[in-house]
Formats: C-alpha cells, structure tokens, sequence
C-alpha cells in the first residue's frame, strides 16, 4: 500500500485553534512580554492556525483514503505554547484492483492534495503522482479496448471510452 504525506503551507486564516486559545488564556494571566516576543507570539499563532485549516483541508477531502489523522510539528513561543508550525496527513496512494478504480482513486487524491487554498510543493508533488497513476490507468484501459476490438475482427477501428467519475 503506498501512502503519502500530504504537508502543510499557508493558507487563509479563520478560526482560533485550541493552543491559540490556550496561549490567549494564558498570557492573560502571565506576565507581560517585549513588543519582540509579543511579535513572535502572533506570528506564531497565525502560523498555528494557517497549518491546522491546511491539514482539515486534506482531511476533508481525502475521506476514507486519509490513513492518519492530522499529525504536527511544533515550536515553542517565548509564552511555553506550543504552536504547530508544520504538519501532515497520510493518504494510501496505492492502485486500486481495477484500472477504473484507480482512476476514481487517483482523483480523489489529486483534490485532497489540491485542497487547501495555498498546495504547498509536496501537496503538489502528491498530485501529480495521482495524475500519473491515472494516465497509466487509462492506457490500461485503451490497451484493453483496442485487444477486444481486435479479437472481434475489429482491428481497424480505434475504440475509445472516456470514463467520467
């Protein structure tokens, strides 16, 4: 079974994450910080919440291929937080058992790697491994159409088929 990871980029920020969250209560009732470390801190937070919203992305879309749940690397703020700052979802980018599930299947893992809003260069590299697994599916395919044709007499004629998900 092939799996790869699909990682994390920018992308559009949204909604609070839980270590945000906890940063926010917890400076609330610590000391206060230099306008640097203050900085760090909201750089932090926003990169935290950018990776998390780019990991759901995947995960919403891979469904069932998703092997993992979303898994993190952290950094340590100058408030003890931790705050993700990378991160990866694994998908299972094996064939399926037919060229027609394969090409299903090379689809569903172009989107979840197309997902978010901002594809990093491995979410990139994921889909153009499924683009390729596809092609190689539809050549399968044709290479069967054009040996049945041929054992019915109909050698001459190209047979082609597109196949619509």
């Amino acid at each position: 079974m092939g799996v790869d990871a699909i990682s994390s980029s920018s992308s559009a920020a949204q909604q609070a994450s839980a270590p945000a969250r906890k940063a926010a209560r917890a400076e609330s009732t610590q000391q206060q910080y230099s306008a640097e470390e203050q900085a760090k801190i909201d750089q932090l937070k926003a990169r935290d919440l950018q990776v998390r919203q780019h990991e759901q992305a995947h995960l919403a879309v891979a469904g069932g291929l998703a092997t993992s749940g979303a898994t993190y690397t952290y950094q340590r703020g100058p408030n003890g937080v931790n705050y993700a700052v990378g991160g990866e979802v694994n998908i299972d980018t094996s064939p399926g058992s037919t060229p027609e599930e394969t090409i299903n299947k090379a689809r569903q893992i172009q989107a979840a790697a197309l997902a978010p809003a901002d594809p990093s260069g491995q979410d990139r590299s994921v889909a153009a491994s499924a683009a390729q697994m596809a092609q190689k599916a539809q050549a399968e395919i044709s290479a069967k159409q054009q040996k049945l044709a041929a054992s019915y007499g109909h050698s001459e004629k190209q047979v082609t088929v597109d196949i619509f998900a």
